[in-house]
């Protein structure tokens, strides 16, 4: 049968009378294979780079025939690879083709095979393969029909085939082809492209500082806390958070009203025992003599240890520094207990910094590394430290499992310095590469689950 126009317009009507691609695509390979008198008509098509049999003639179930369909995919990418139409056996002497994967499937099934590809705009996505019976060989004039509909009906083919997929997928798709193209067309933006990727590249191995982040807060490196001596009410505070003190100030008095009665009470006493071994000594009588000795000096002890529970009602500063706990102004005449902490002094020029290390990231610190801090009150200042221990033991904090990292100032700014300021540190654990620096986590993170699923 000679195919014209009118023959087109007919498998072009069959194409587009279904809905679906699939019986679309069967309905053609069949009307084609009926038409022009072939026992076979398959389409194959190209799909993320996979080349798969479509449709094939007078069968609804492509996938059932497994063998078939992998030998008419084999010379399917037989044809695509070398982008001509190949047959065998050979219709027209010409150019030499590579066609086993054609003798293959013409041996197996006794037919005689022919492969045209299906192009768009020059690029190729997919192919028709045509098969008849080894009686009835296939003429050049039948190939050139057959060319015909491969180029005029192949683009409505692969338009009903386009239409079943996802937004996603033509967008893909199309921009893929825009971009082949753009670099077709401009042979300057393949070397340029090509140099950018050898320069990122370059970029991404080449080592840098890696700096491991983490919350840090100041403290000071001596924290002494002032504890209440004696049961008994606070009576005076004269200090709060955030004032600064001198050794030996007086930061809060205790209510020392019964200390002072204990302490006139030993007095007497004292008096009394010394007046009474003054007379037993008049008196030379040794026995009192010797007990009255004895209750004076009983006395005596216990009026000094009265003297020092009142000096130590007087919470006095150890050393300078700045109060960083206590308000006492709120509890005038509140009863304590002896070792209640009071207040809580720290130094003003001596602090440590305290680094909150994500347990993930302490394998990478070490004593001695150095690194920079930003302080939240100095956002414009970065201070250099150096690390000096690592705490063997995690804490849990808010969701975060982390270790303490203490490290020491190098540059202190005692005048704007506070304990408790909290900021951000980088501790400079080494060069790696900038791939590493930013995949090495999510690589840790899959290490892990394949691990915990018992992959590895």
């Amino acid at each position: 049968m000679k195919v014209d126009a009118e023959s087109l317009l007919e498998f072009q009507a069959t194409l587009l009378s279904h809905e679906r691609f699939d019986e679309a695509a069967t309905a053609f390979a069949t009307e084609v294979a009926l038409k022009l008198g072939f026992d076979r008509v398959a389409i194959g098509l190209i799909e993320n780079k996979l080349l798969t049999v479509k449709a094939v003639s007078h069968s609804a179930d492509v996938q059932s025939k497994y063998e078939v369909n992998r030998a008419i995919v084999a010379a399917m990418e037989e044809a695509i690879d070398q982008a001509a139409v190949i047959s065998s056996p050979e219709i027209t002497a010409g150019v030499p083709r590579v066609t086993l994967a054609h003798k293959a499937l013409a041996r197996n099934t006794g037919n005689h095979v022919c492969t045209i590809p299906l192009t768009r705009n020059g690029e190729i996505y997919g192919a028709l393969t045509f098969e008849r019976g080894a009686d009835n060989k296939i003429e050049q004039e039948e190939l050139g029909d057959c060319e015909n509909i491969a180029s005029l009906i192949g683009p409505v083919l692969l338009l009903k085939w386009s239409e079943e997929h996802p937004w996603h997928f033509k967008i893909r798709t199309g921009w893929a082809a825009r971009q082949k193209k753009a670099l077709q067309d401009n042979p300057g933006l393949r070397i340029g492209l090509s140099a950018g990727i050898v320069v990122l590249l370059a970029v991404l191995l080449v080592p840098v500082q890696y700096n491991v982040s983490a919350p840090a807060h100041l403290e000071g490196s001596i924290q002494r806390s002032m504890v209440a001596p004696e049961n008994g009410f606070l009576q005076q505070a004269y200090v709060r958070p955030g004032d600064k003190v001198k050794s030996g100030q007086l930061l809060a008095d205790l209510a020392d009203q019964e200390l002072q009665l204990e302490k006139r009470k030993w007095e007497s006493e004292l008096a009394q025992h010394e007046n009474a071994y003054g007379a037993s000594l008049a008196g030379a009588d040794r026995s009192e003599l010797v007990i009255n000795q004895a209750k004076a000096e009983e006395a005596r002890t216990e009026l000094d240890l009265a003297e020092q529970k009142i000096a130590r009602s007087h919470i006095l500063a150890p050393f300078d520094g700045i109060i960083i706990k206590g308000d006492l102004g709120q509890s005038l005449g509140a009863p304590v207990q002896r070792g209640d902490v009071l207040l809580t002094i720290a130094p003003v020029d001596a602090f440590r910094l305290m680094i909150e290390v994500d347990e993930r990231e302490v394998a990478f610190i070490h004593p001695l590394q150095t690194g920079r801090v930003v302080l939240v009150s100095m956002p414009d200042t970065s201070l250099r430290f150096k690390v000096e221990r690592i705490t063997p033991v995690a804490t849990t904090k808010d969701g975060r499992n982390f270790f303490d990292v203490e490290a020491t100032l190098i540059n202190k700014h005692t005048n704007d310095l506070r304990p408790g300021l909290e900021g951000v540190a980088k501790i400079n654990a080494g060069n790696r590469p900038l791939i590493w620096i930013w995949m090495h986590r999510v690589l840790d993170t899959i290490r892990m689950a394949f691990w915990s699923w018992g992959i590895f």
